[in-house]
């Protein structure tokens, strides 16, 4: 049998993705349509044998989390729980932590995932690698290609061509090491606990040579990556699969633009019944809707790339391009919305203009990434996707443009490149 976990953080983590993580647990948030987590659930879903889906992080247990996993329980038919952790533990804390729910049942294997990364999650194809390469009782990485510079912004993995074996792991180097950068998503076994229990043990006895602190819980926050994976490289005990798929980490507002569109693309594959198409005296659209619409003398255009919540409504000659629309909005007749998320409840007057800056990675590198973004450069606001926290009203024929606009707040003039509290 195996089992999943997936790592969603807590409260303190998705400060880059404020104001929406205001309302929602990052982990929740729309991308695509449905909640971040689900694709990861998804993906573990259809693994054969797969038994039961665990997730850890140090959230207050909520009725939207609540809500979320009881819904997913019924659609996918597999167990899912809730792991809370009494502190930050990091990536190996808060799964050794858990060790005992974990390996309840003796999972032969079980994977590993970071909620905040978007991928195709390859999971059979690394449990036949995981068979096919090293010993029965080795680990493995997901790995893809990322450019030179970019990629001493990730995890950084030295193979061997032959084997396929880790002989190195860095994270975050100074200069340049690999090109393989680690994808957030790992294949173990229950001997995962014996080298995270080492570090647990070494971390303790580091702490009793230190002055009397509450260092316990210290003691217990290990990373898998600084930790677990530079001391394993090169002992024959950890490997990497890599993919061709796509793969992005999803830190920020932009980066969650940019995942919707690889998951939508996705969709023509895996779940064509969620999205859109075109009907007679409807809108033109490209992307996800789940709205009916009736005929308007001039259609709105929507796409590509577009993400509608339920309860949206859309006036008139509307246009939105490459941009989350979220439960309840209003877009009144003849706004343009391009590069934006829009809040829950959040109203954009007649004729309005609401445009961000897309953070795409370069499209003429195949191994370009999406930069992680600084929200200040110079001392001016970074140029990027414009965001509308939730009720936010957007008067007629005005212009908001690279801004972020926190909740409940009543514009009455037009914005450029501000924070709007």
């Amino acid at each position: 049998m195996l089992k999943a976990v997936i790592l969603i953080g807590g409260p303190q983590k998705g400060t880059r993705f404020r104001p929406l993580s205001f309302e929602v647990p990052k982990p929740l948030f729309p991308v695509a349509g449905v909640p971040m987590l689900q694709h990861h659930i998804e993906a573990c879903a259809k693994v054969p044998n797969m038994k039961e889906i665990l997730l850890v992080g140090f959230y207050q247990p909520n009725e939207e989390l609540t809500r979320f996993l009881s819904n997913a329980q019924q659609e996918f038919k597999i167990s899912i729980r809730y792991l809370q952790e009494y502190a930050a533990l990091g990536t190996g804390g808060g799964i050794y932590h858990f060790r005992d729910q974990i390996v309840s049942g003796s999972p032969e294997a079980f994977f590993v995932l970071n909620a905040d990364v978007c991928s195709e999650f390859p999971l059979p194809e690394m449990l036949s690698f995981q068979k096919e390469h090293g010993e029965p009782n080795s680990f493995v990485i997901l790995g893809t290609t990322a450019n030179r510079k970019q990629s001493m912004n990730y995890g950084c993995i030295v193979e061997n061509e032959e084997t396929s074996e880790v002989m190195h792991y860095v994270e975050k180097p100074s200069t340049f090491v690999s090109d393989i950068i680690n994808c957030g998503i790992y294949l173990f076994n229950p001997d995962i606990f014996q080298h995270i229990g080492a570090v647990f043990q070494k971390n303790q006895q580091d702490m009793l040579l230190e002055e009397p602190t509450n260092g316990w819980h210290r003691a217990e926050a290990i990373r898998l990556e600084q930790d677990i994976f530079t001391a394993l490289a090169g002992q024959g005990k950890l490997y990497v699969y890599k993919t061709l798929s796509f793969w992005s980490q999803i830190k920020s507002a932009g980066s969650a633009i940019y995942a919707s569109r690889l998951y939508l693309n996705q969709y023509h594959k895996t779940h064509p019944e969620r999205l859109a198409s075109n009907k007679e005296g409807g809108p033109k659209i490209s992307g996800i809707c789940a709205q009916r619409w009736s005929a308007l003398s001039s259609p709105p255009q929507l796409g590509p790339n577009v993400s509608i919540g339920t309860g949206v409504t859309i006036g008139a000659g509307v246009r939105v391009r490459e941009s989350i629309i979220l439960h309840g909005a209003t877009l009144q007749d003849h706004s343009c919305v391009l590069n934006c998320i829009v809040g829950w409840d959040s109203t954009i007057g007649k004729w309005a203009r609401v445009e961000g800056t897309p953070s795409d990675p370069n499209p003429n590198d195949p191994y370009a990434k999406i930069d992680s973004e600084t929200l200040f450069r110079d001392g001016k606001l970074t140029p990027s996707i414009t965001i509308l926290g939730c009720n936010v009203t957007i008067p007629s024929e005005v212009i908001i443009l690279n801004s972020i606009v926190l909740p409940h707040k009543d514009l009455n003039r037009s914005f450029k490149n501000q924070i709007i509290l």
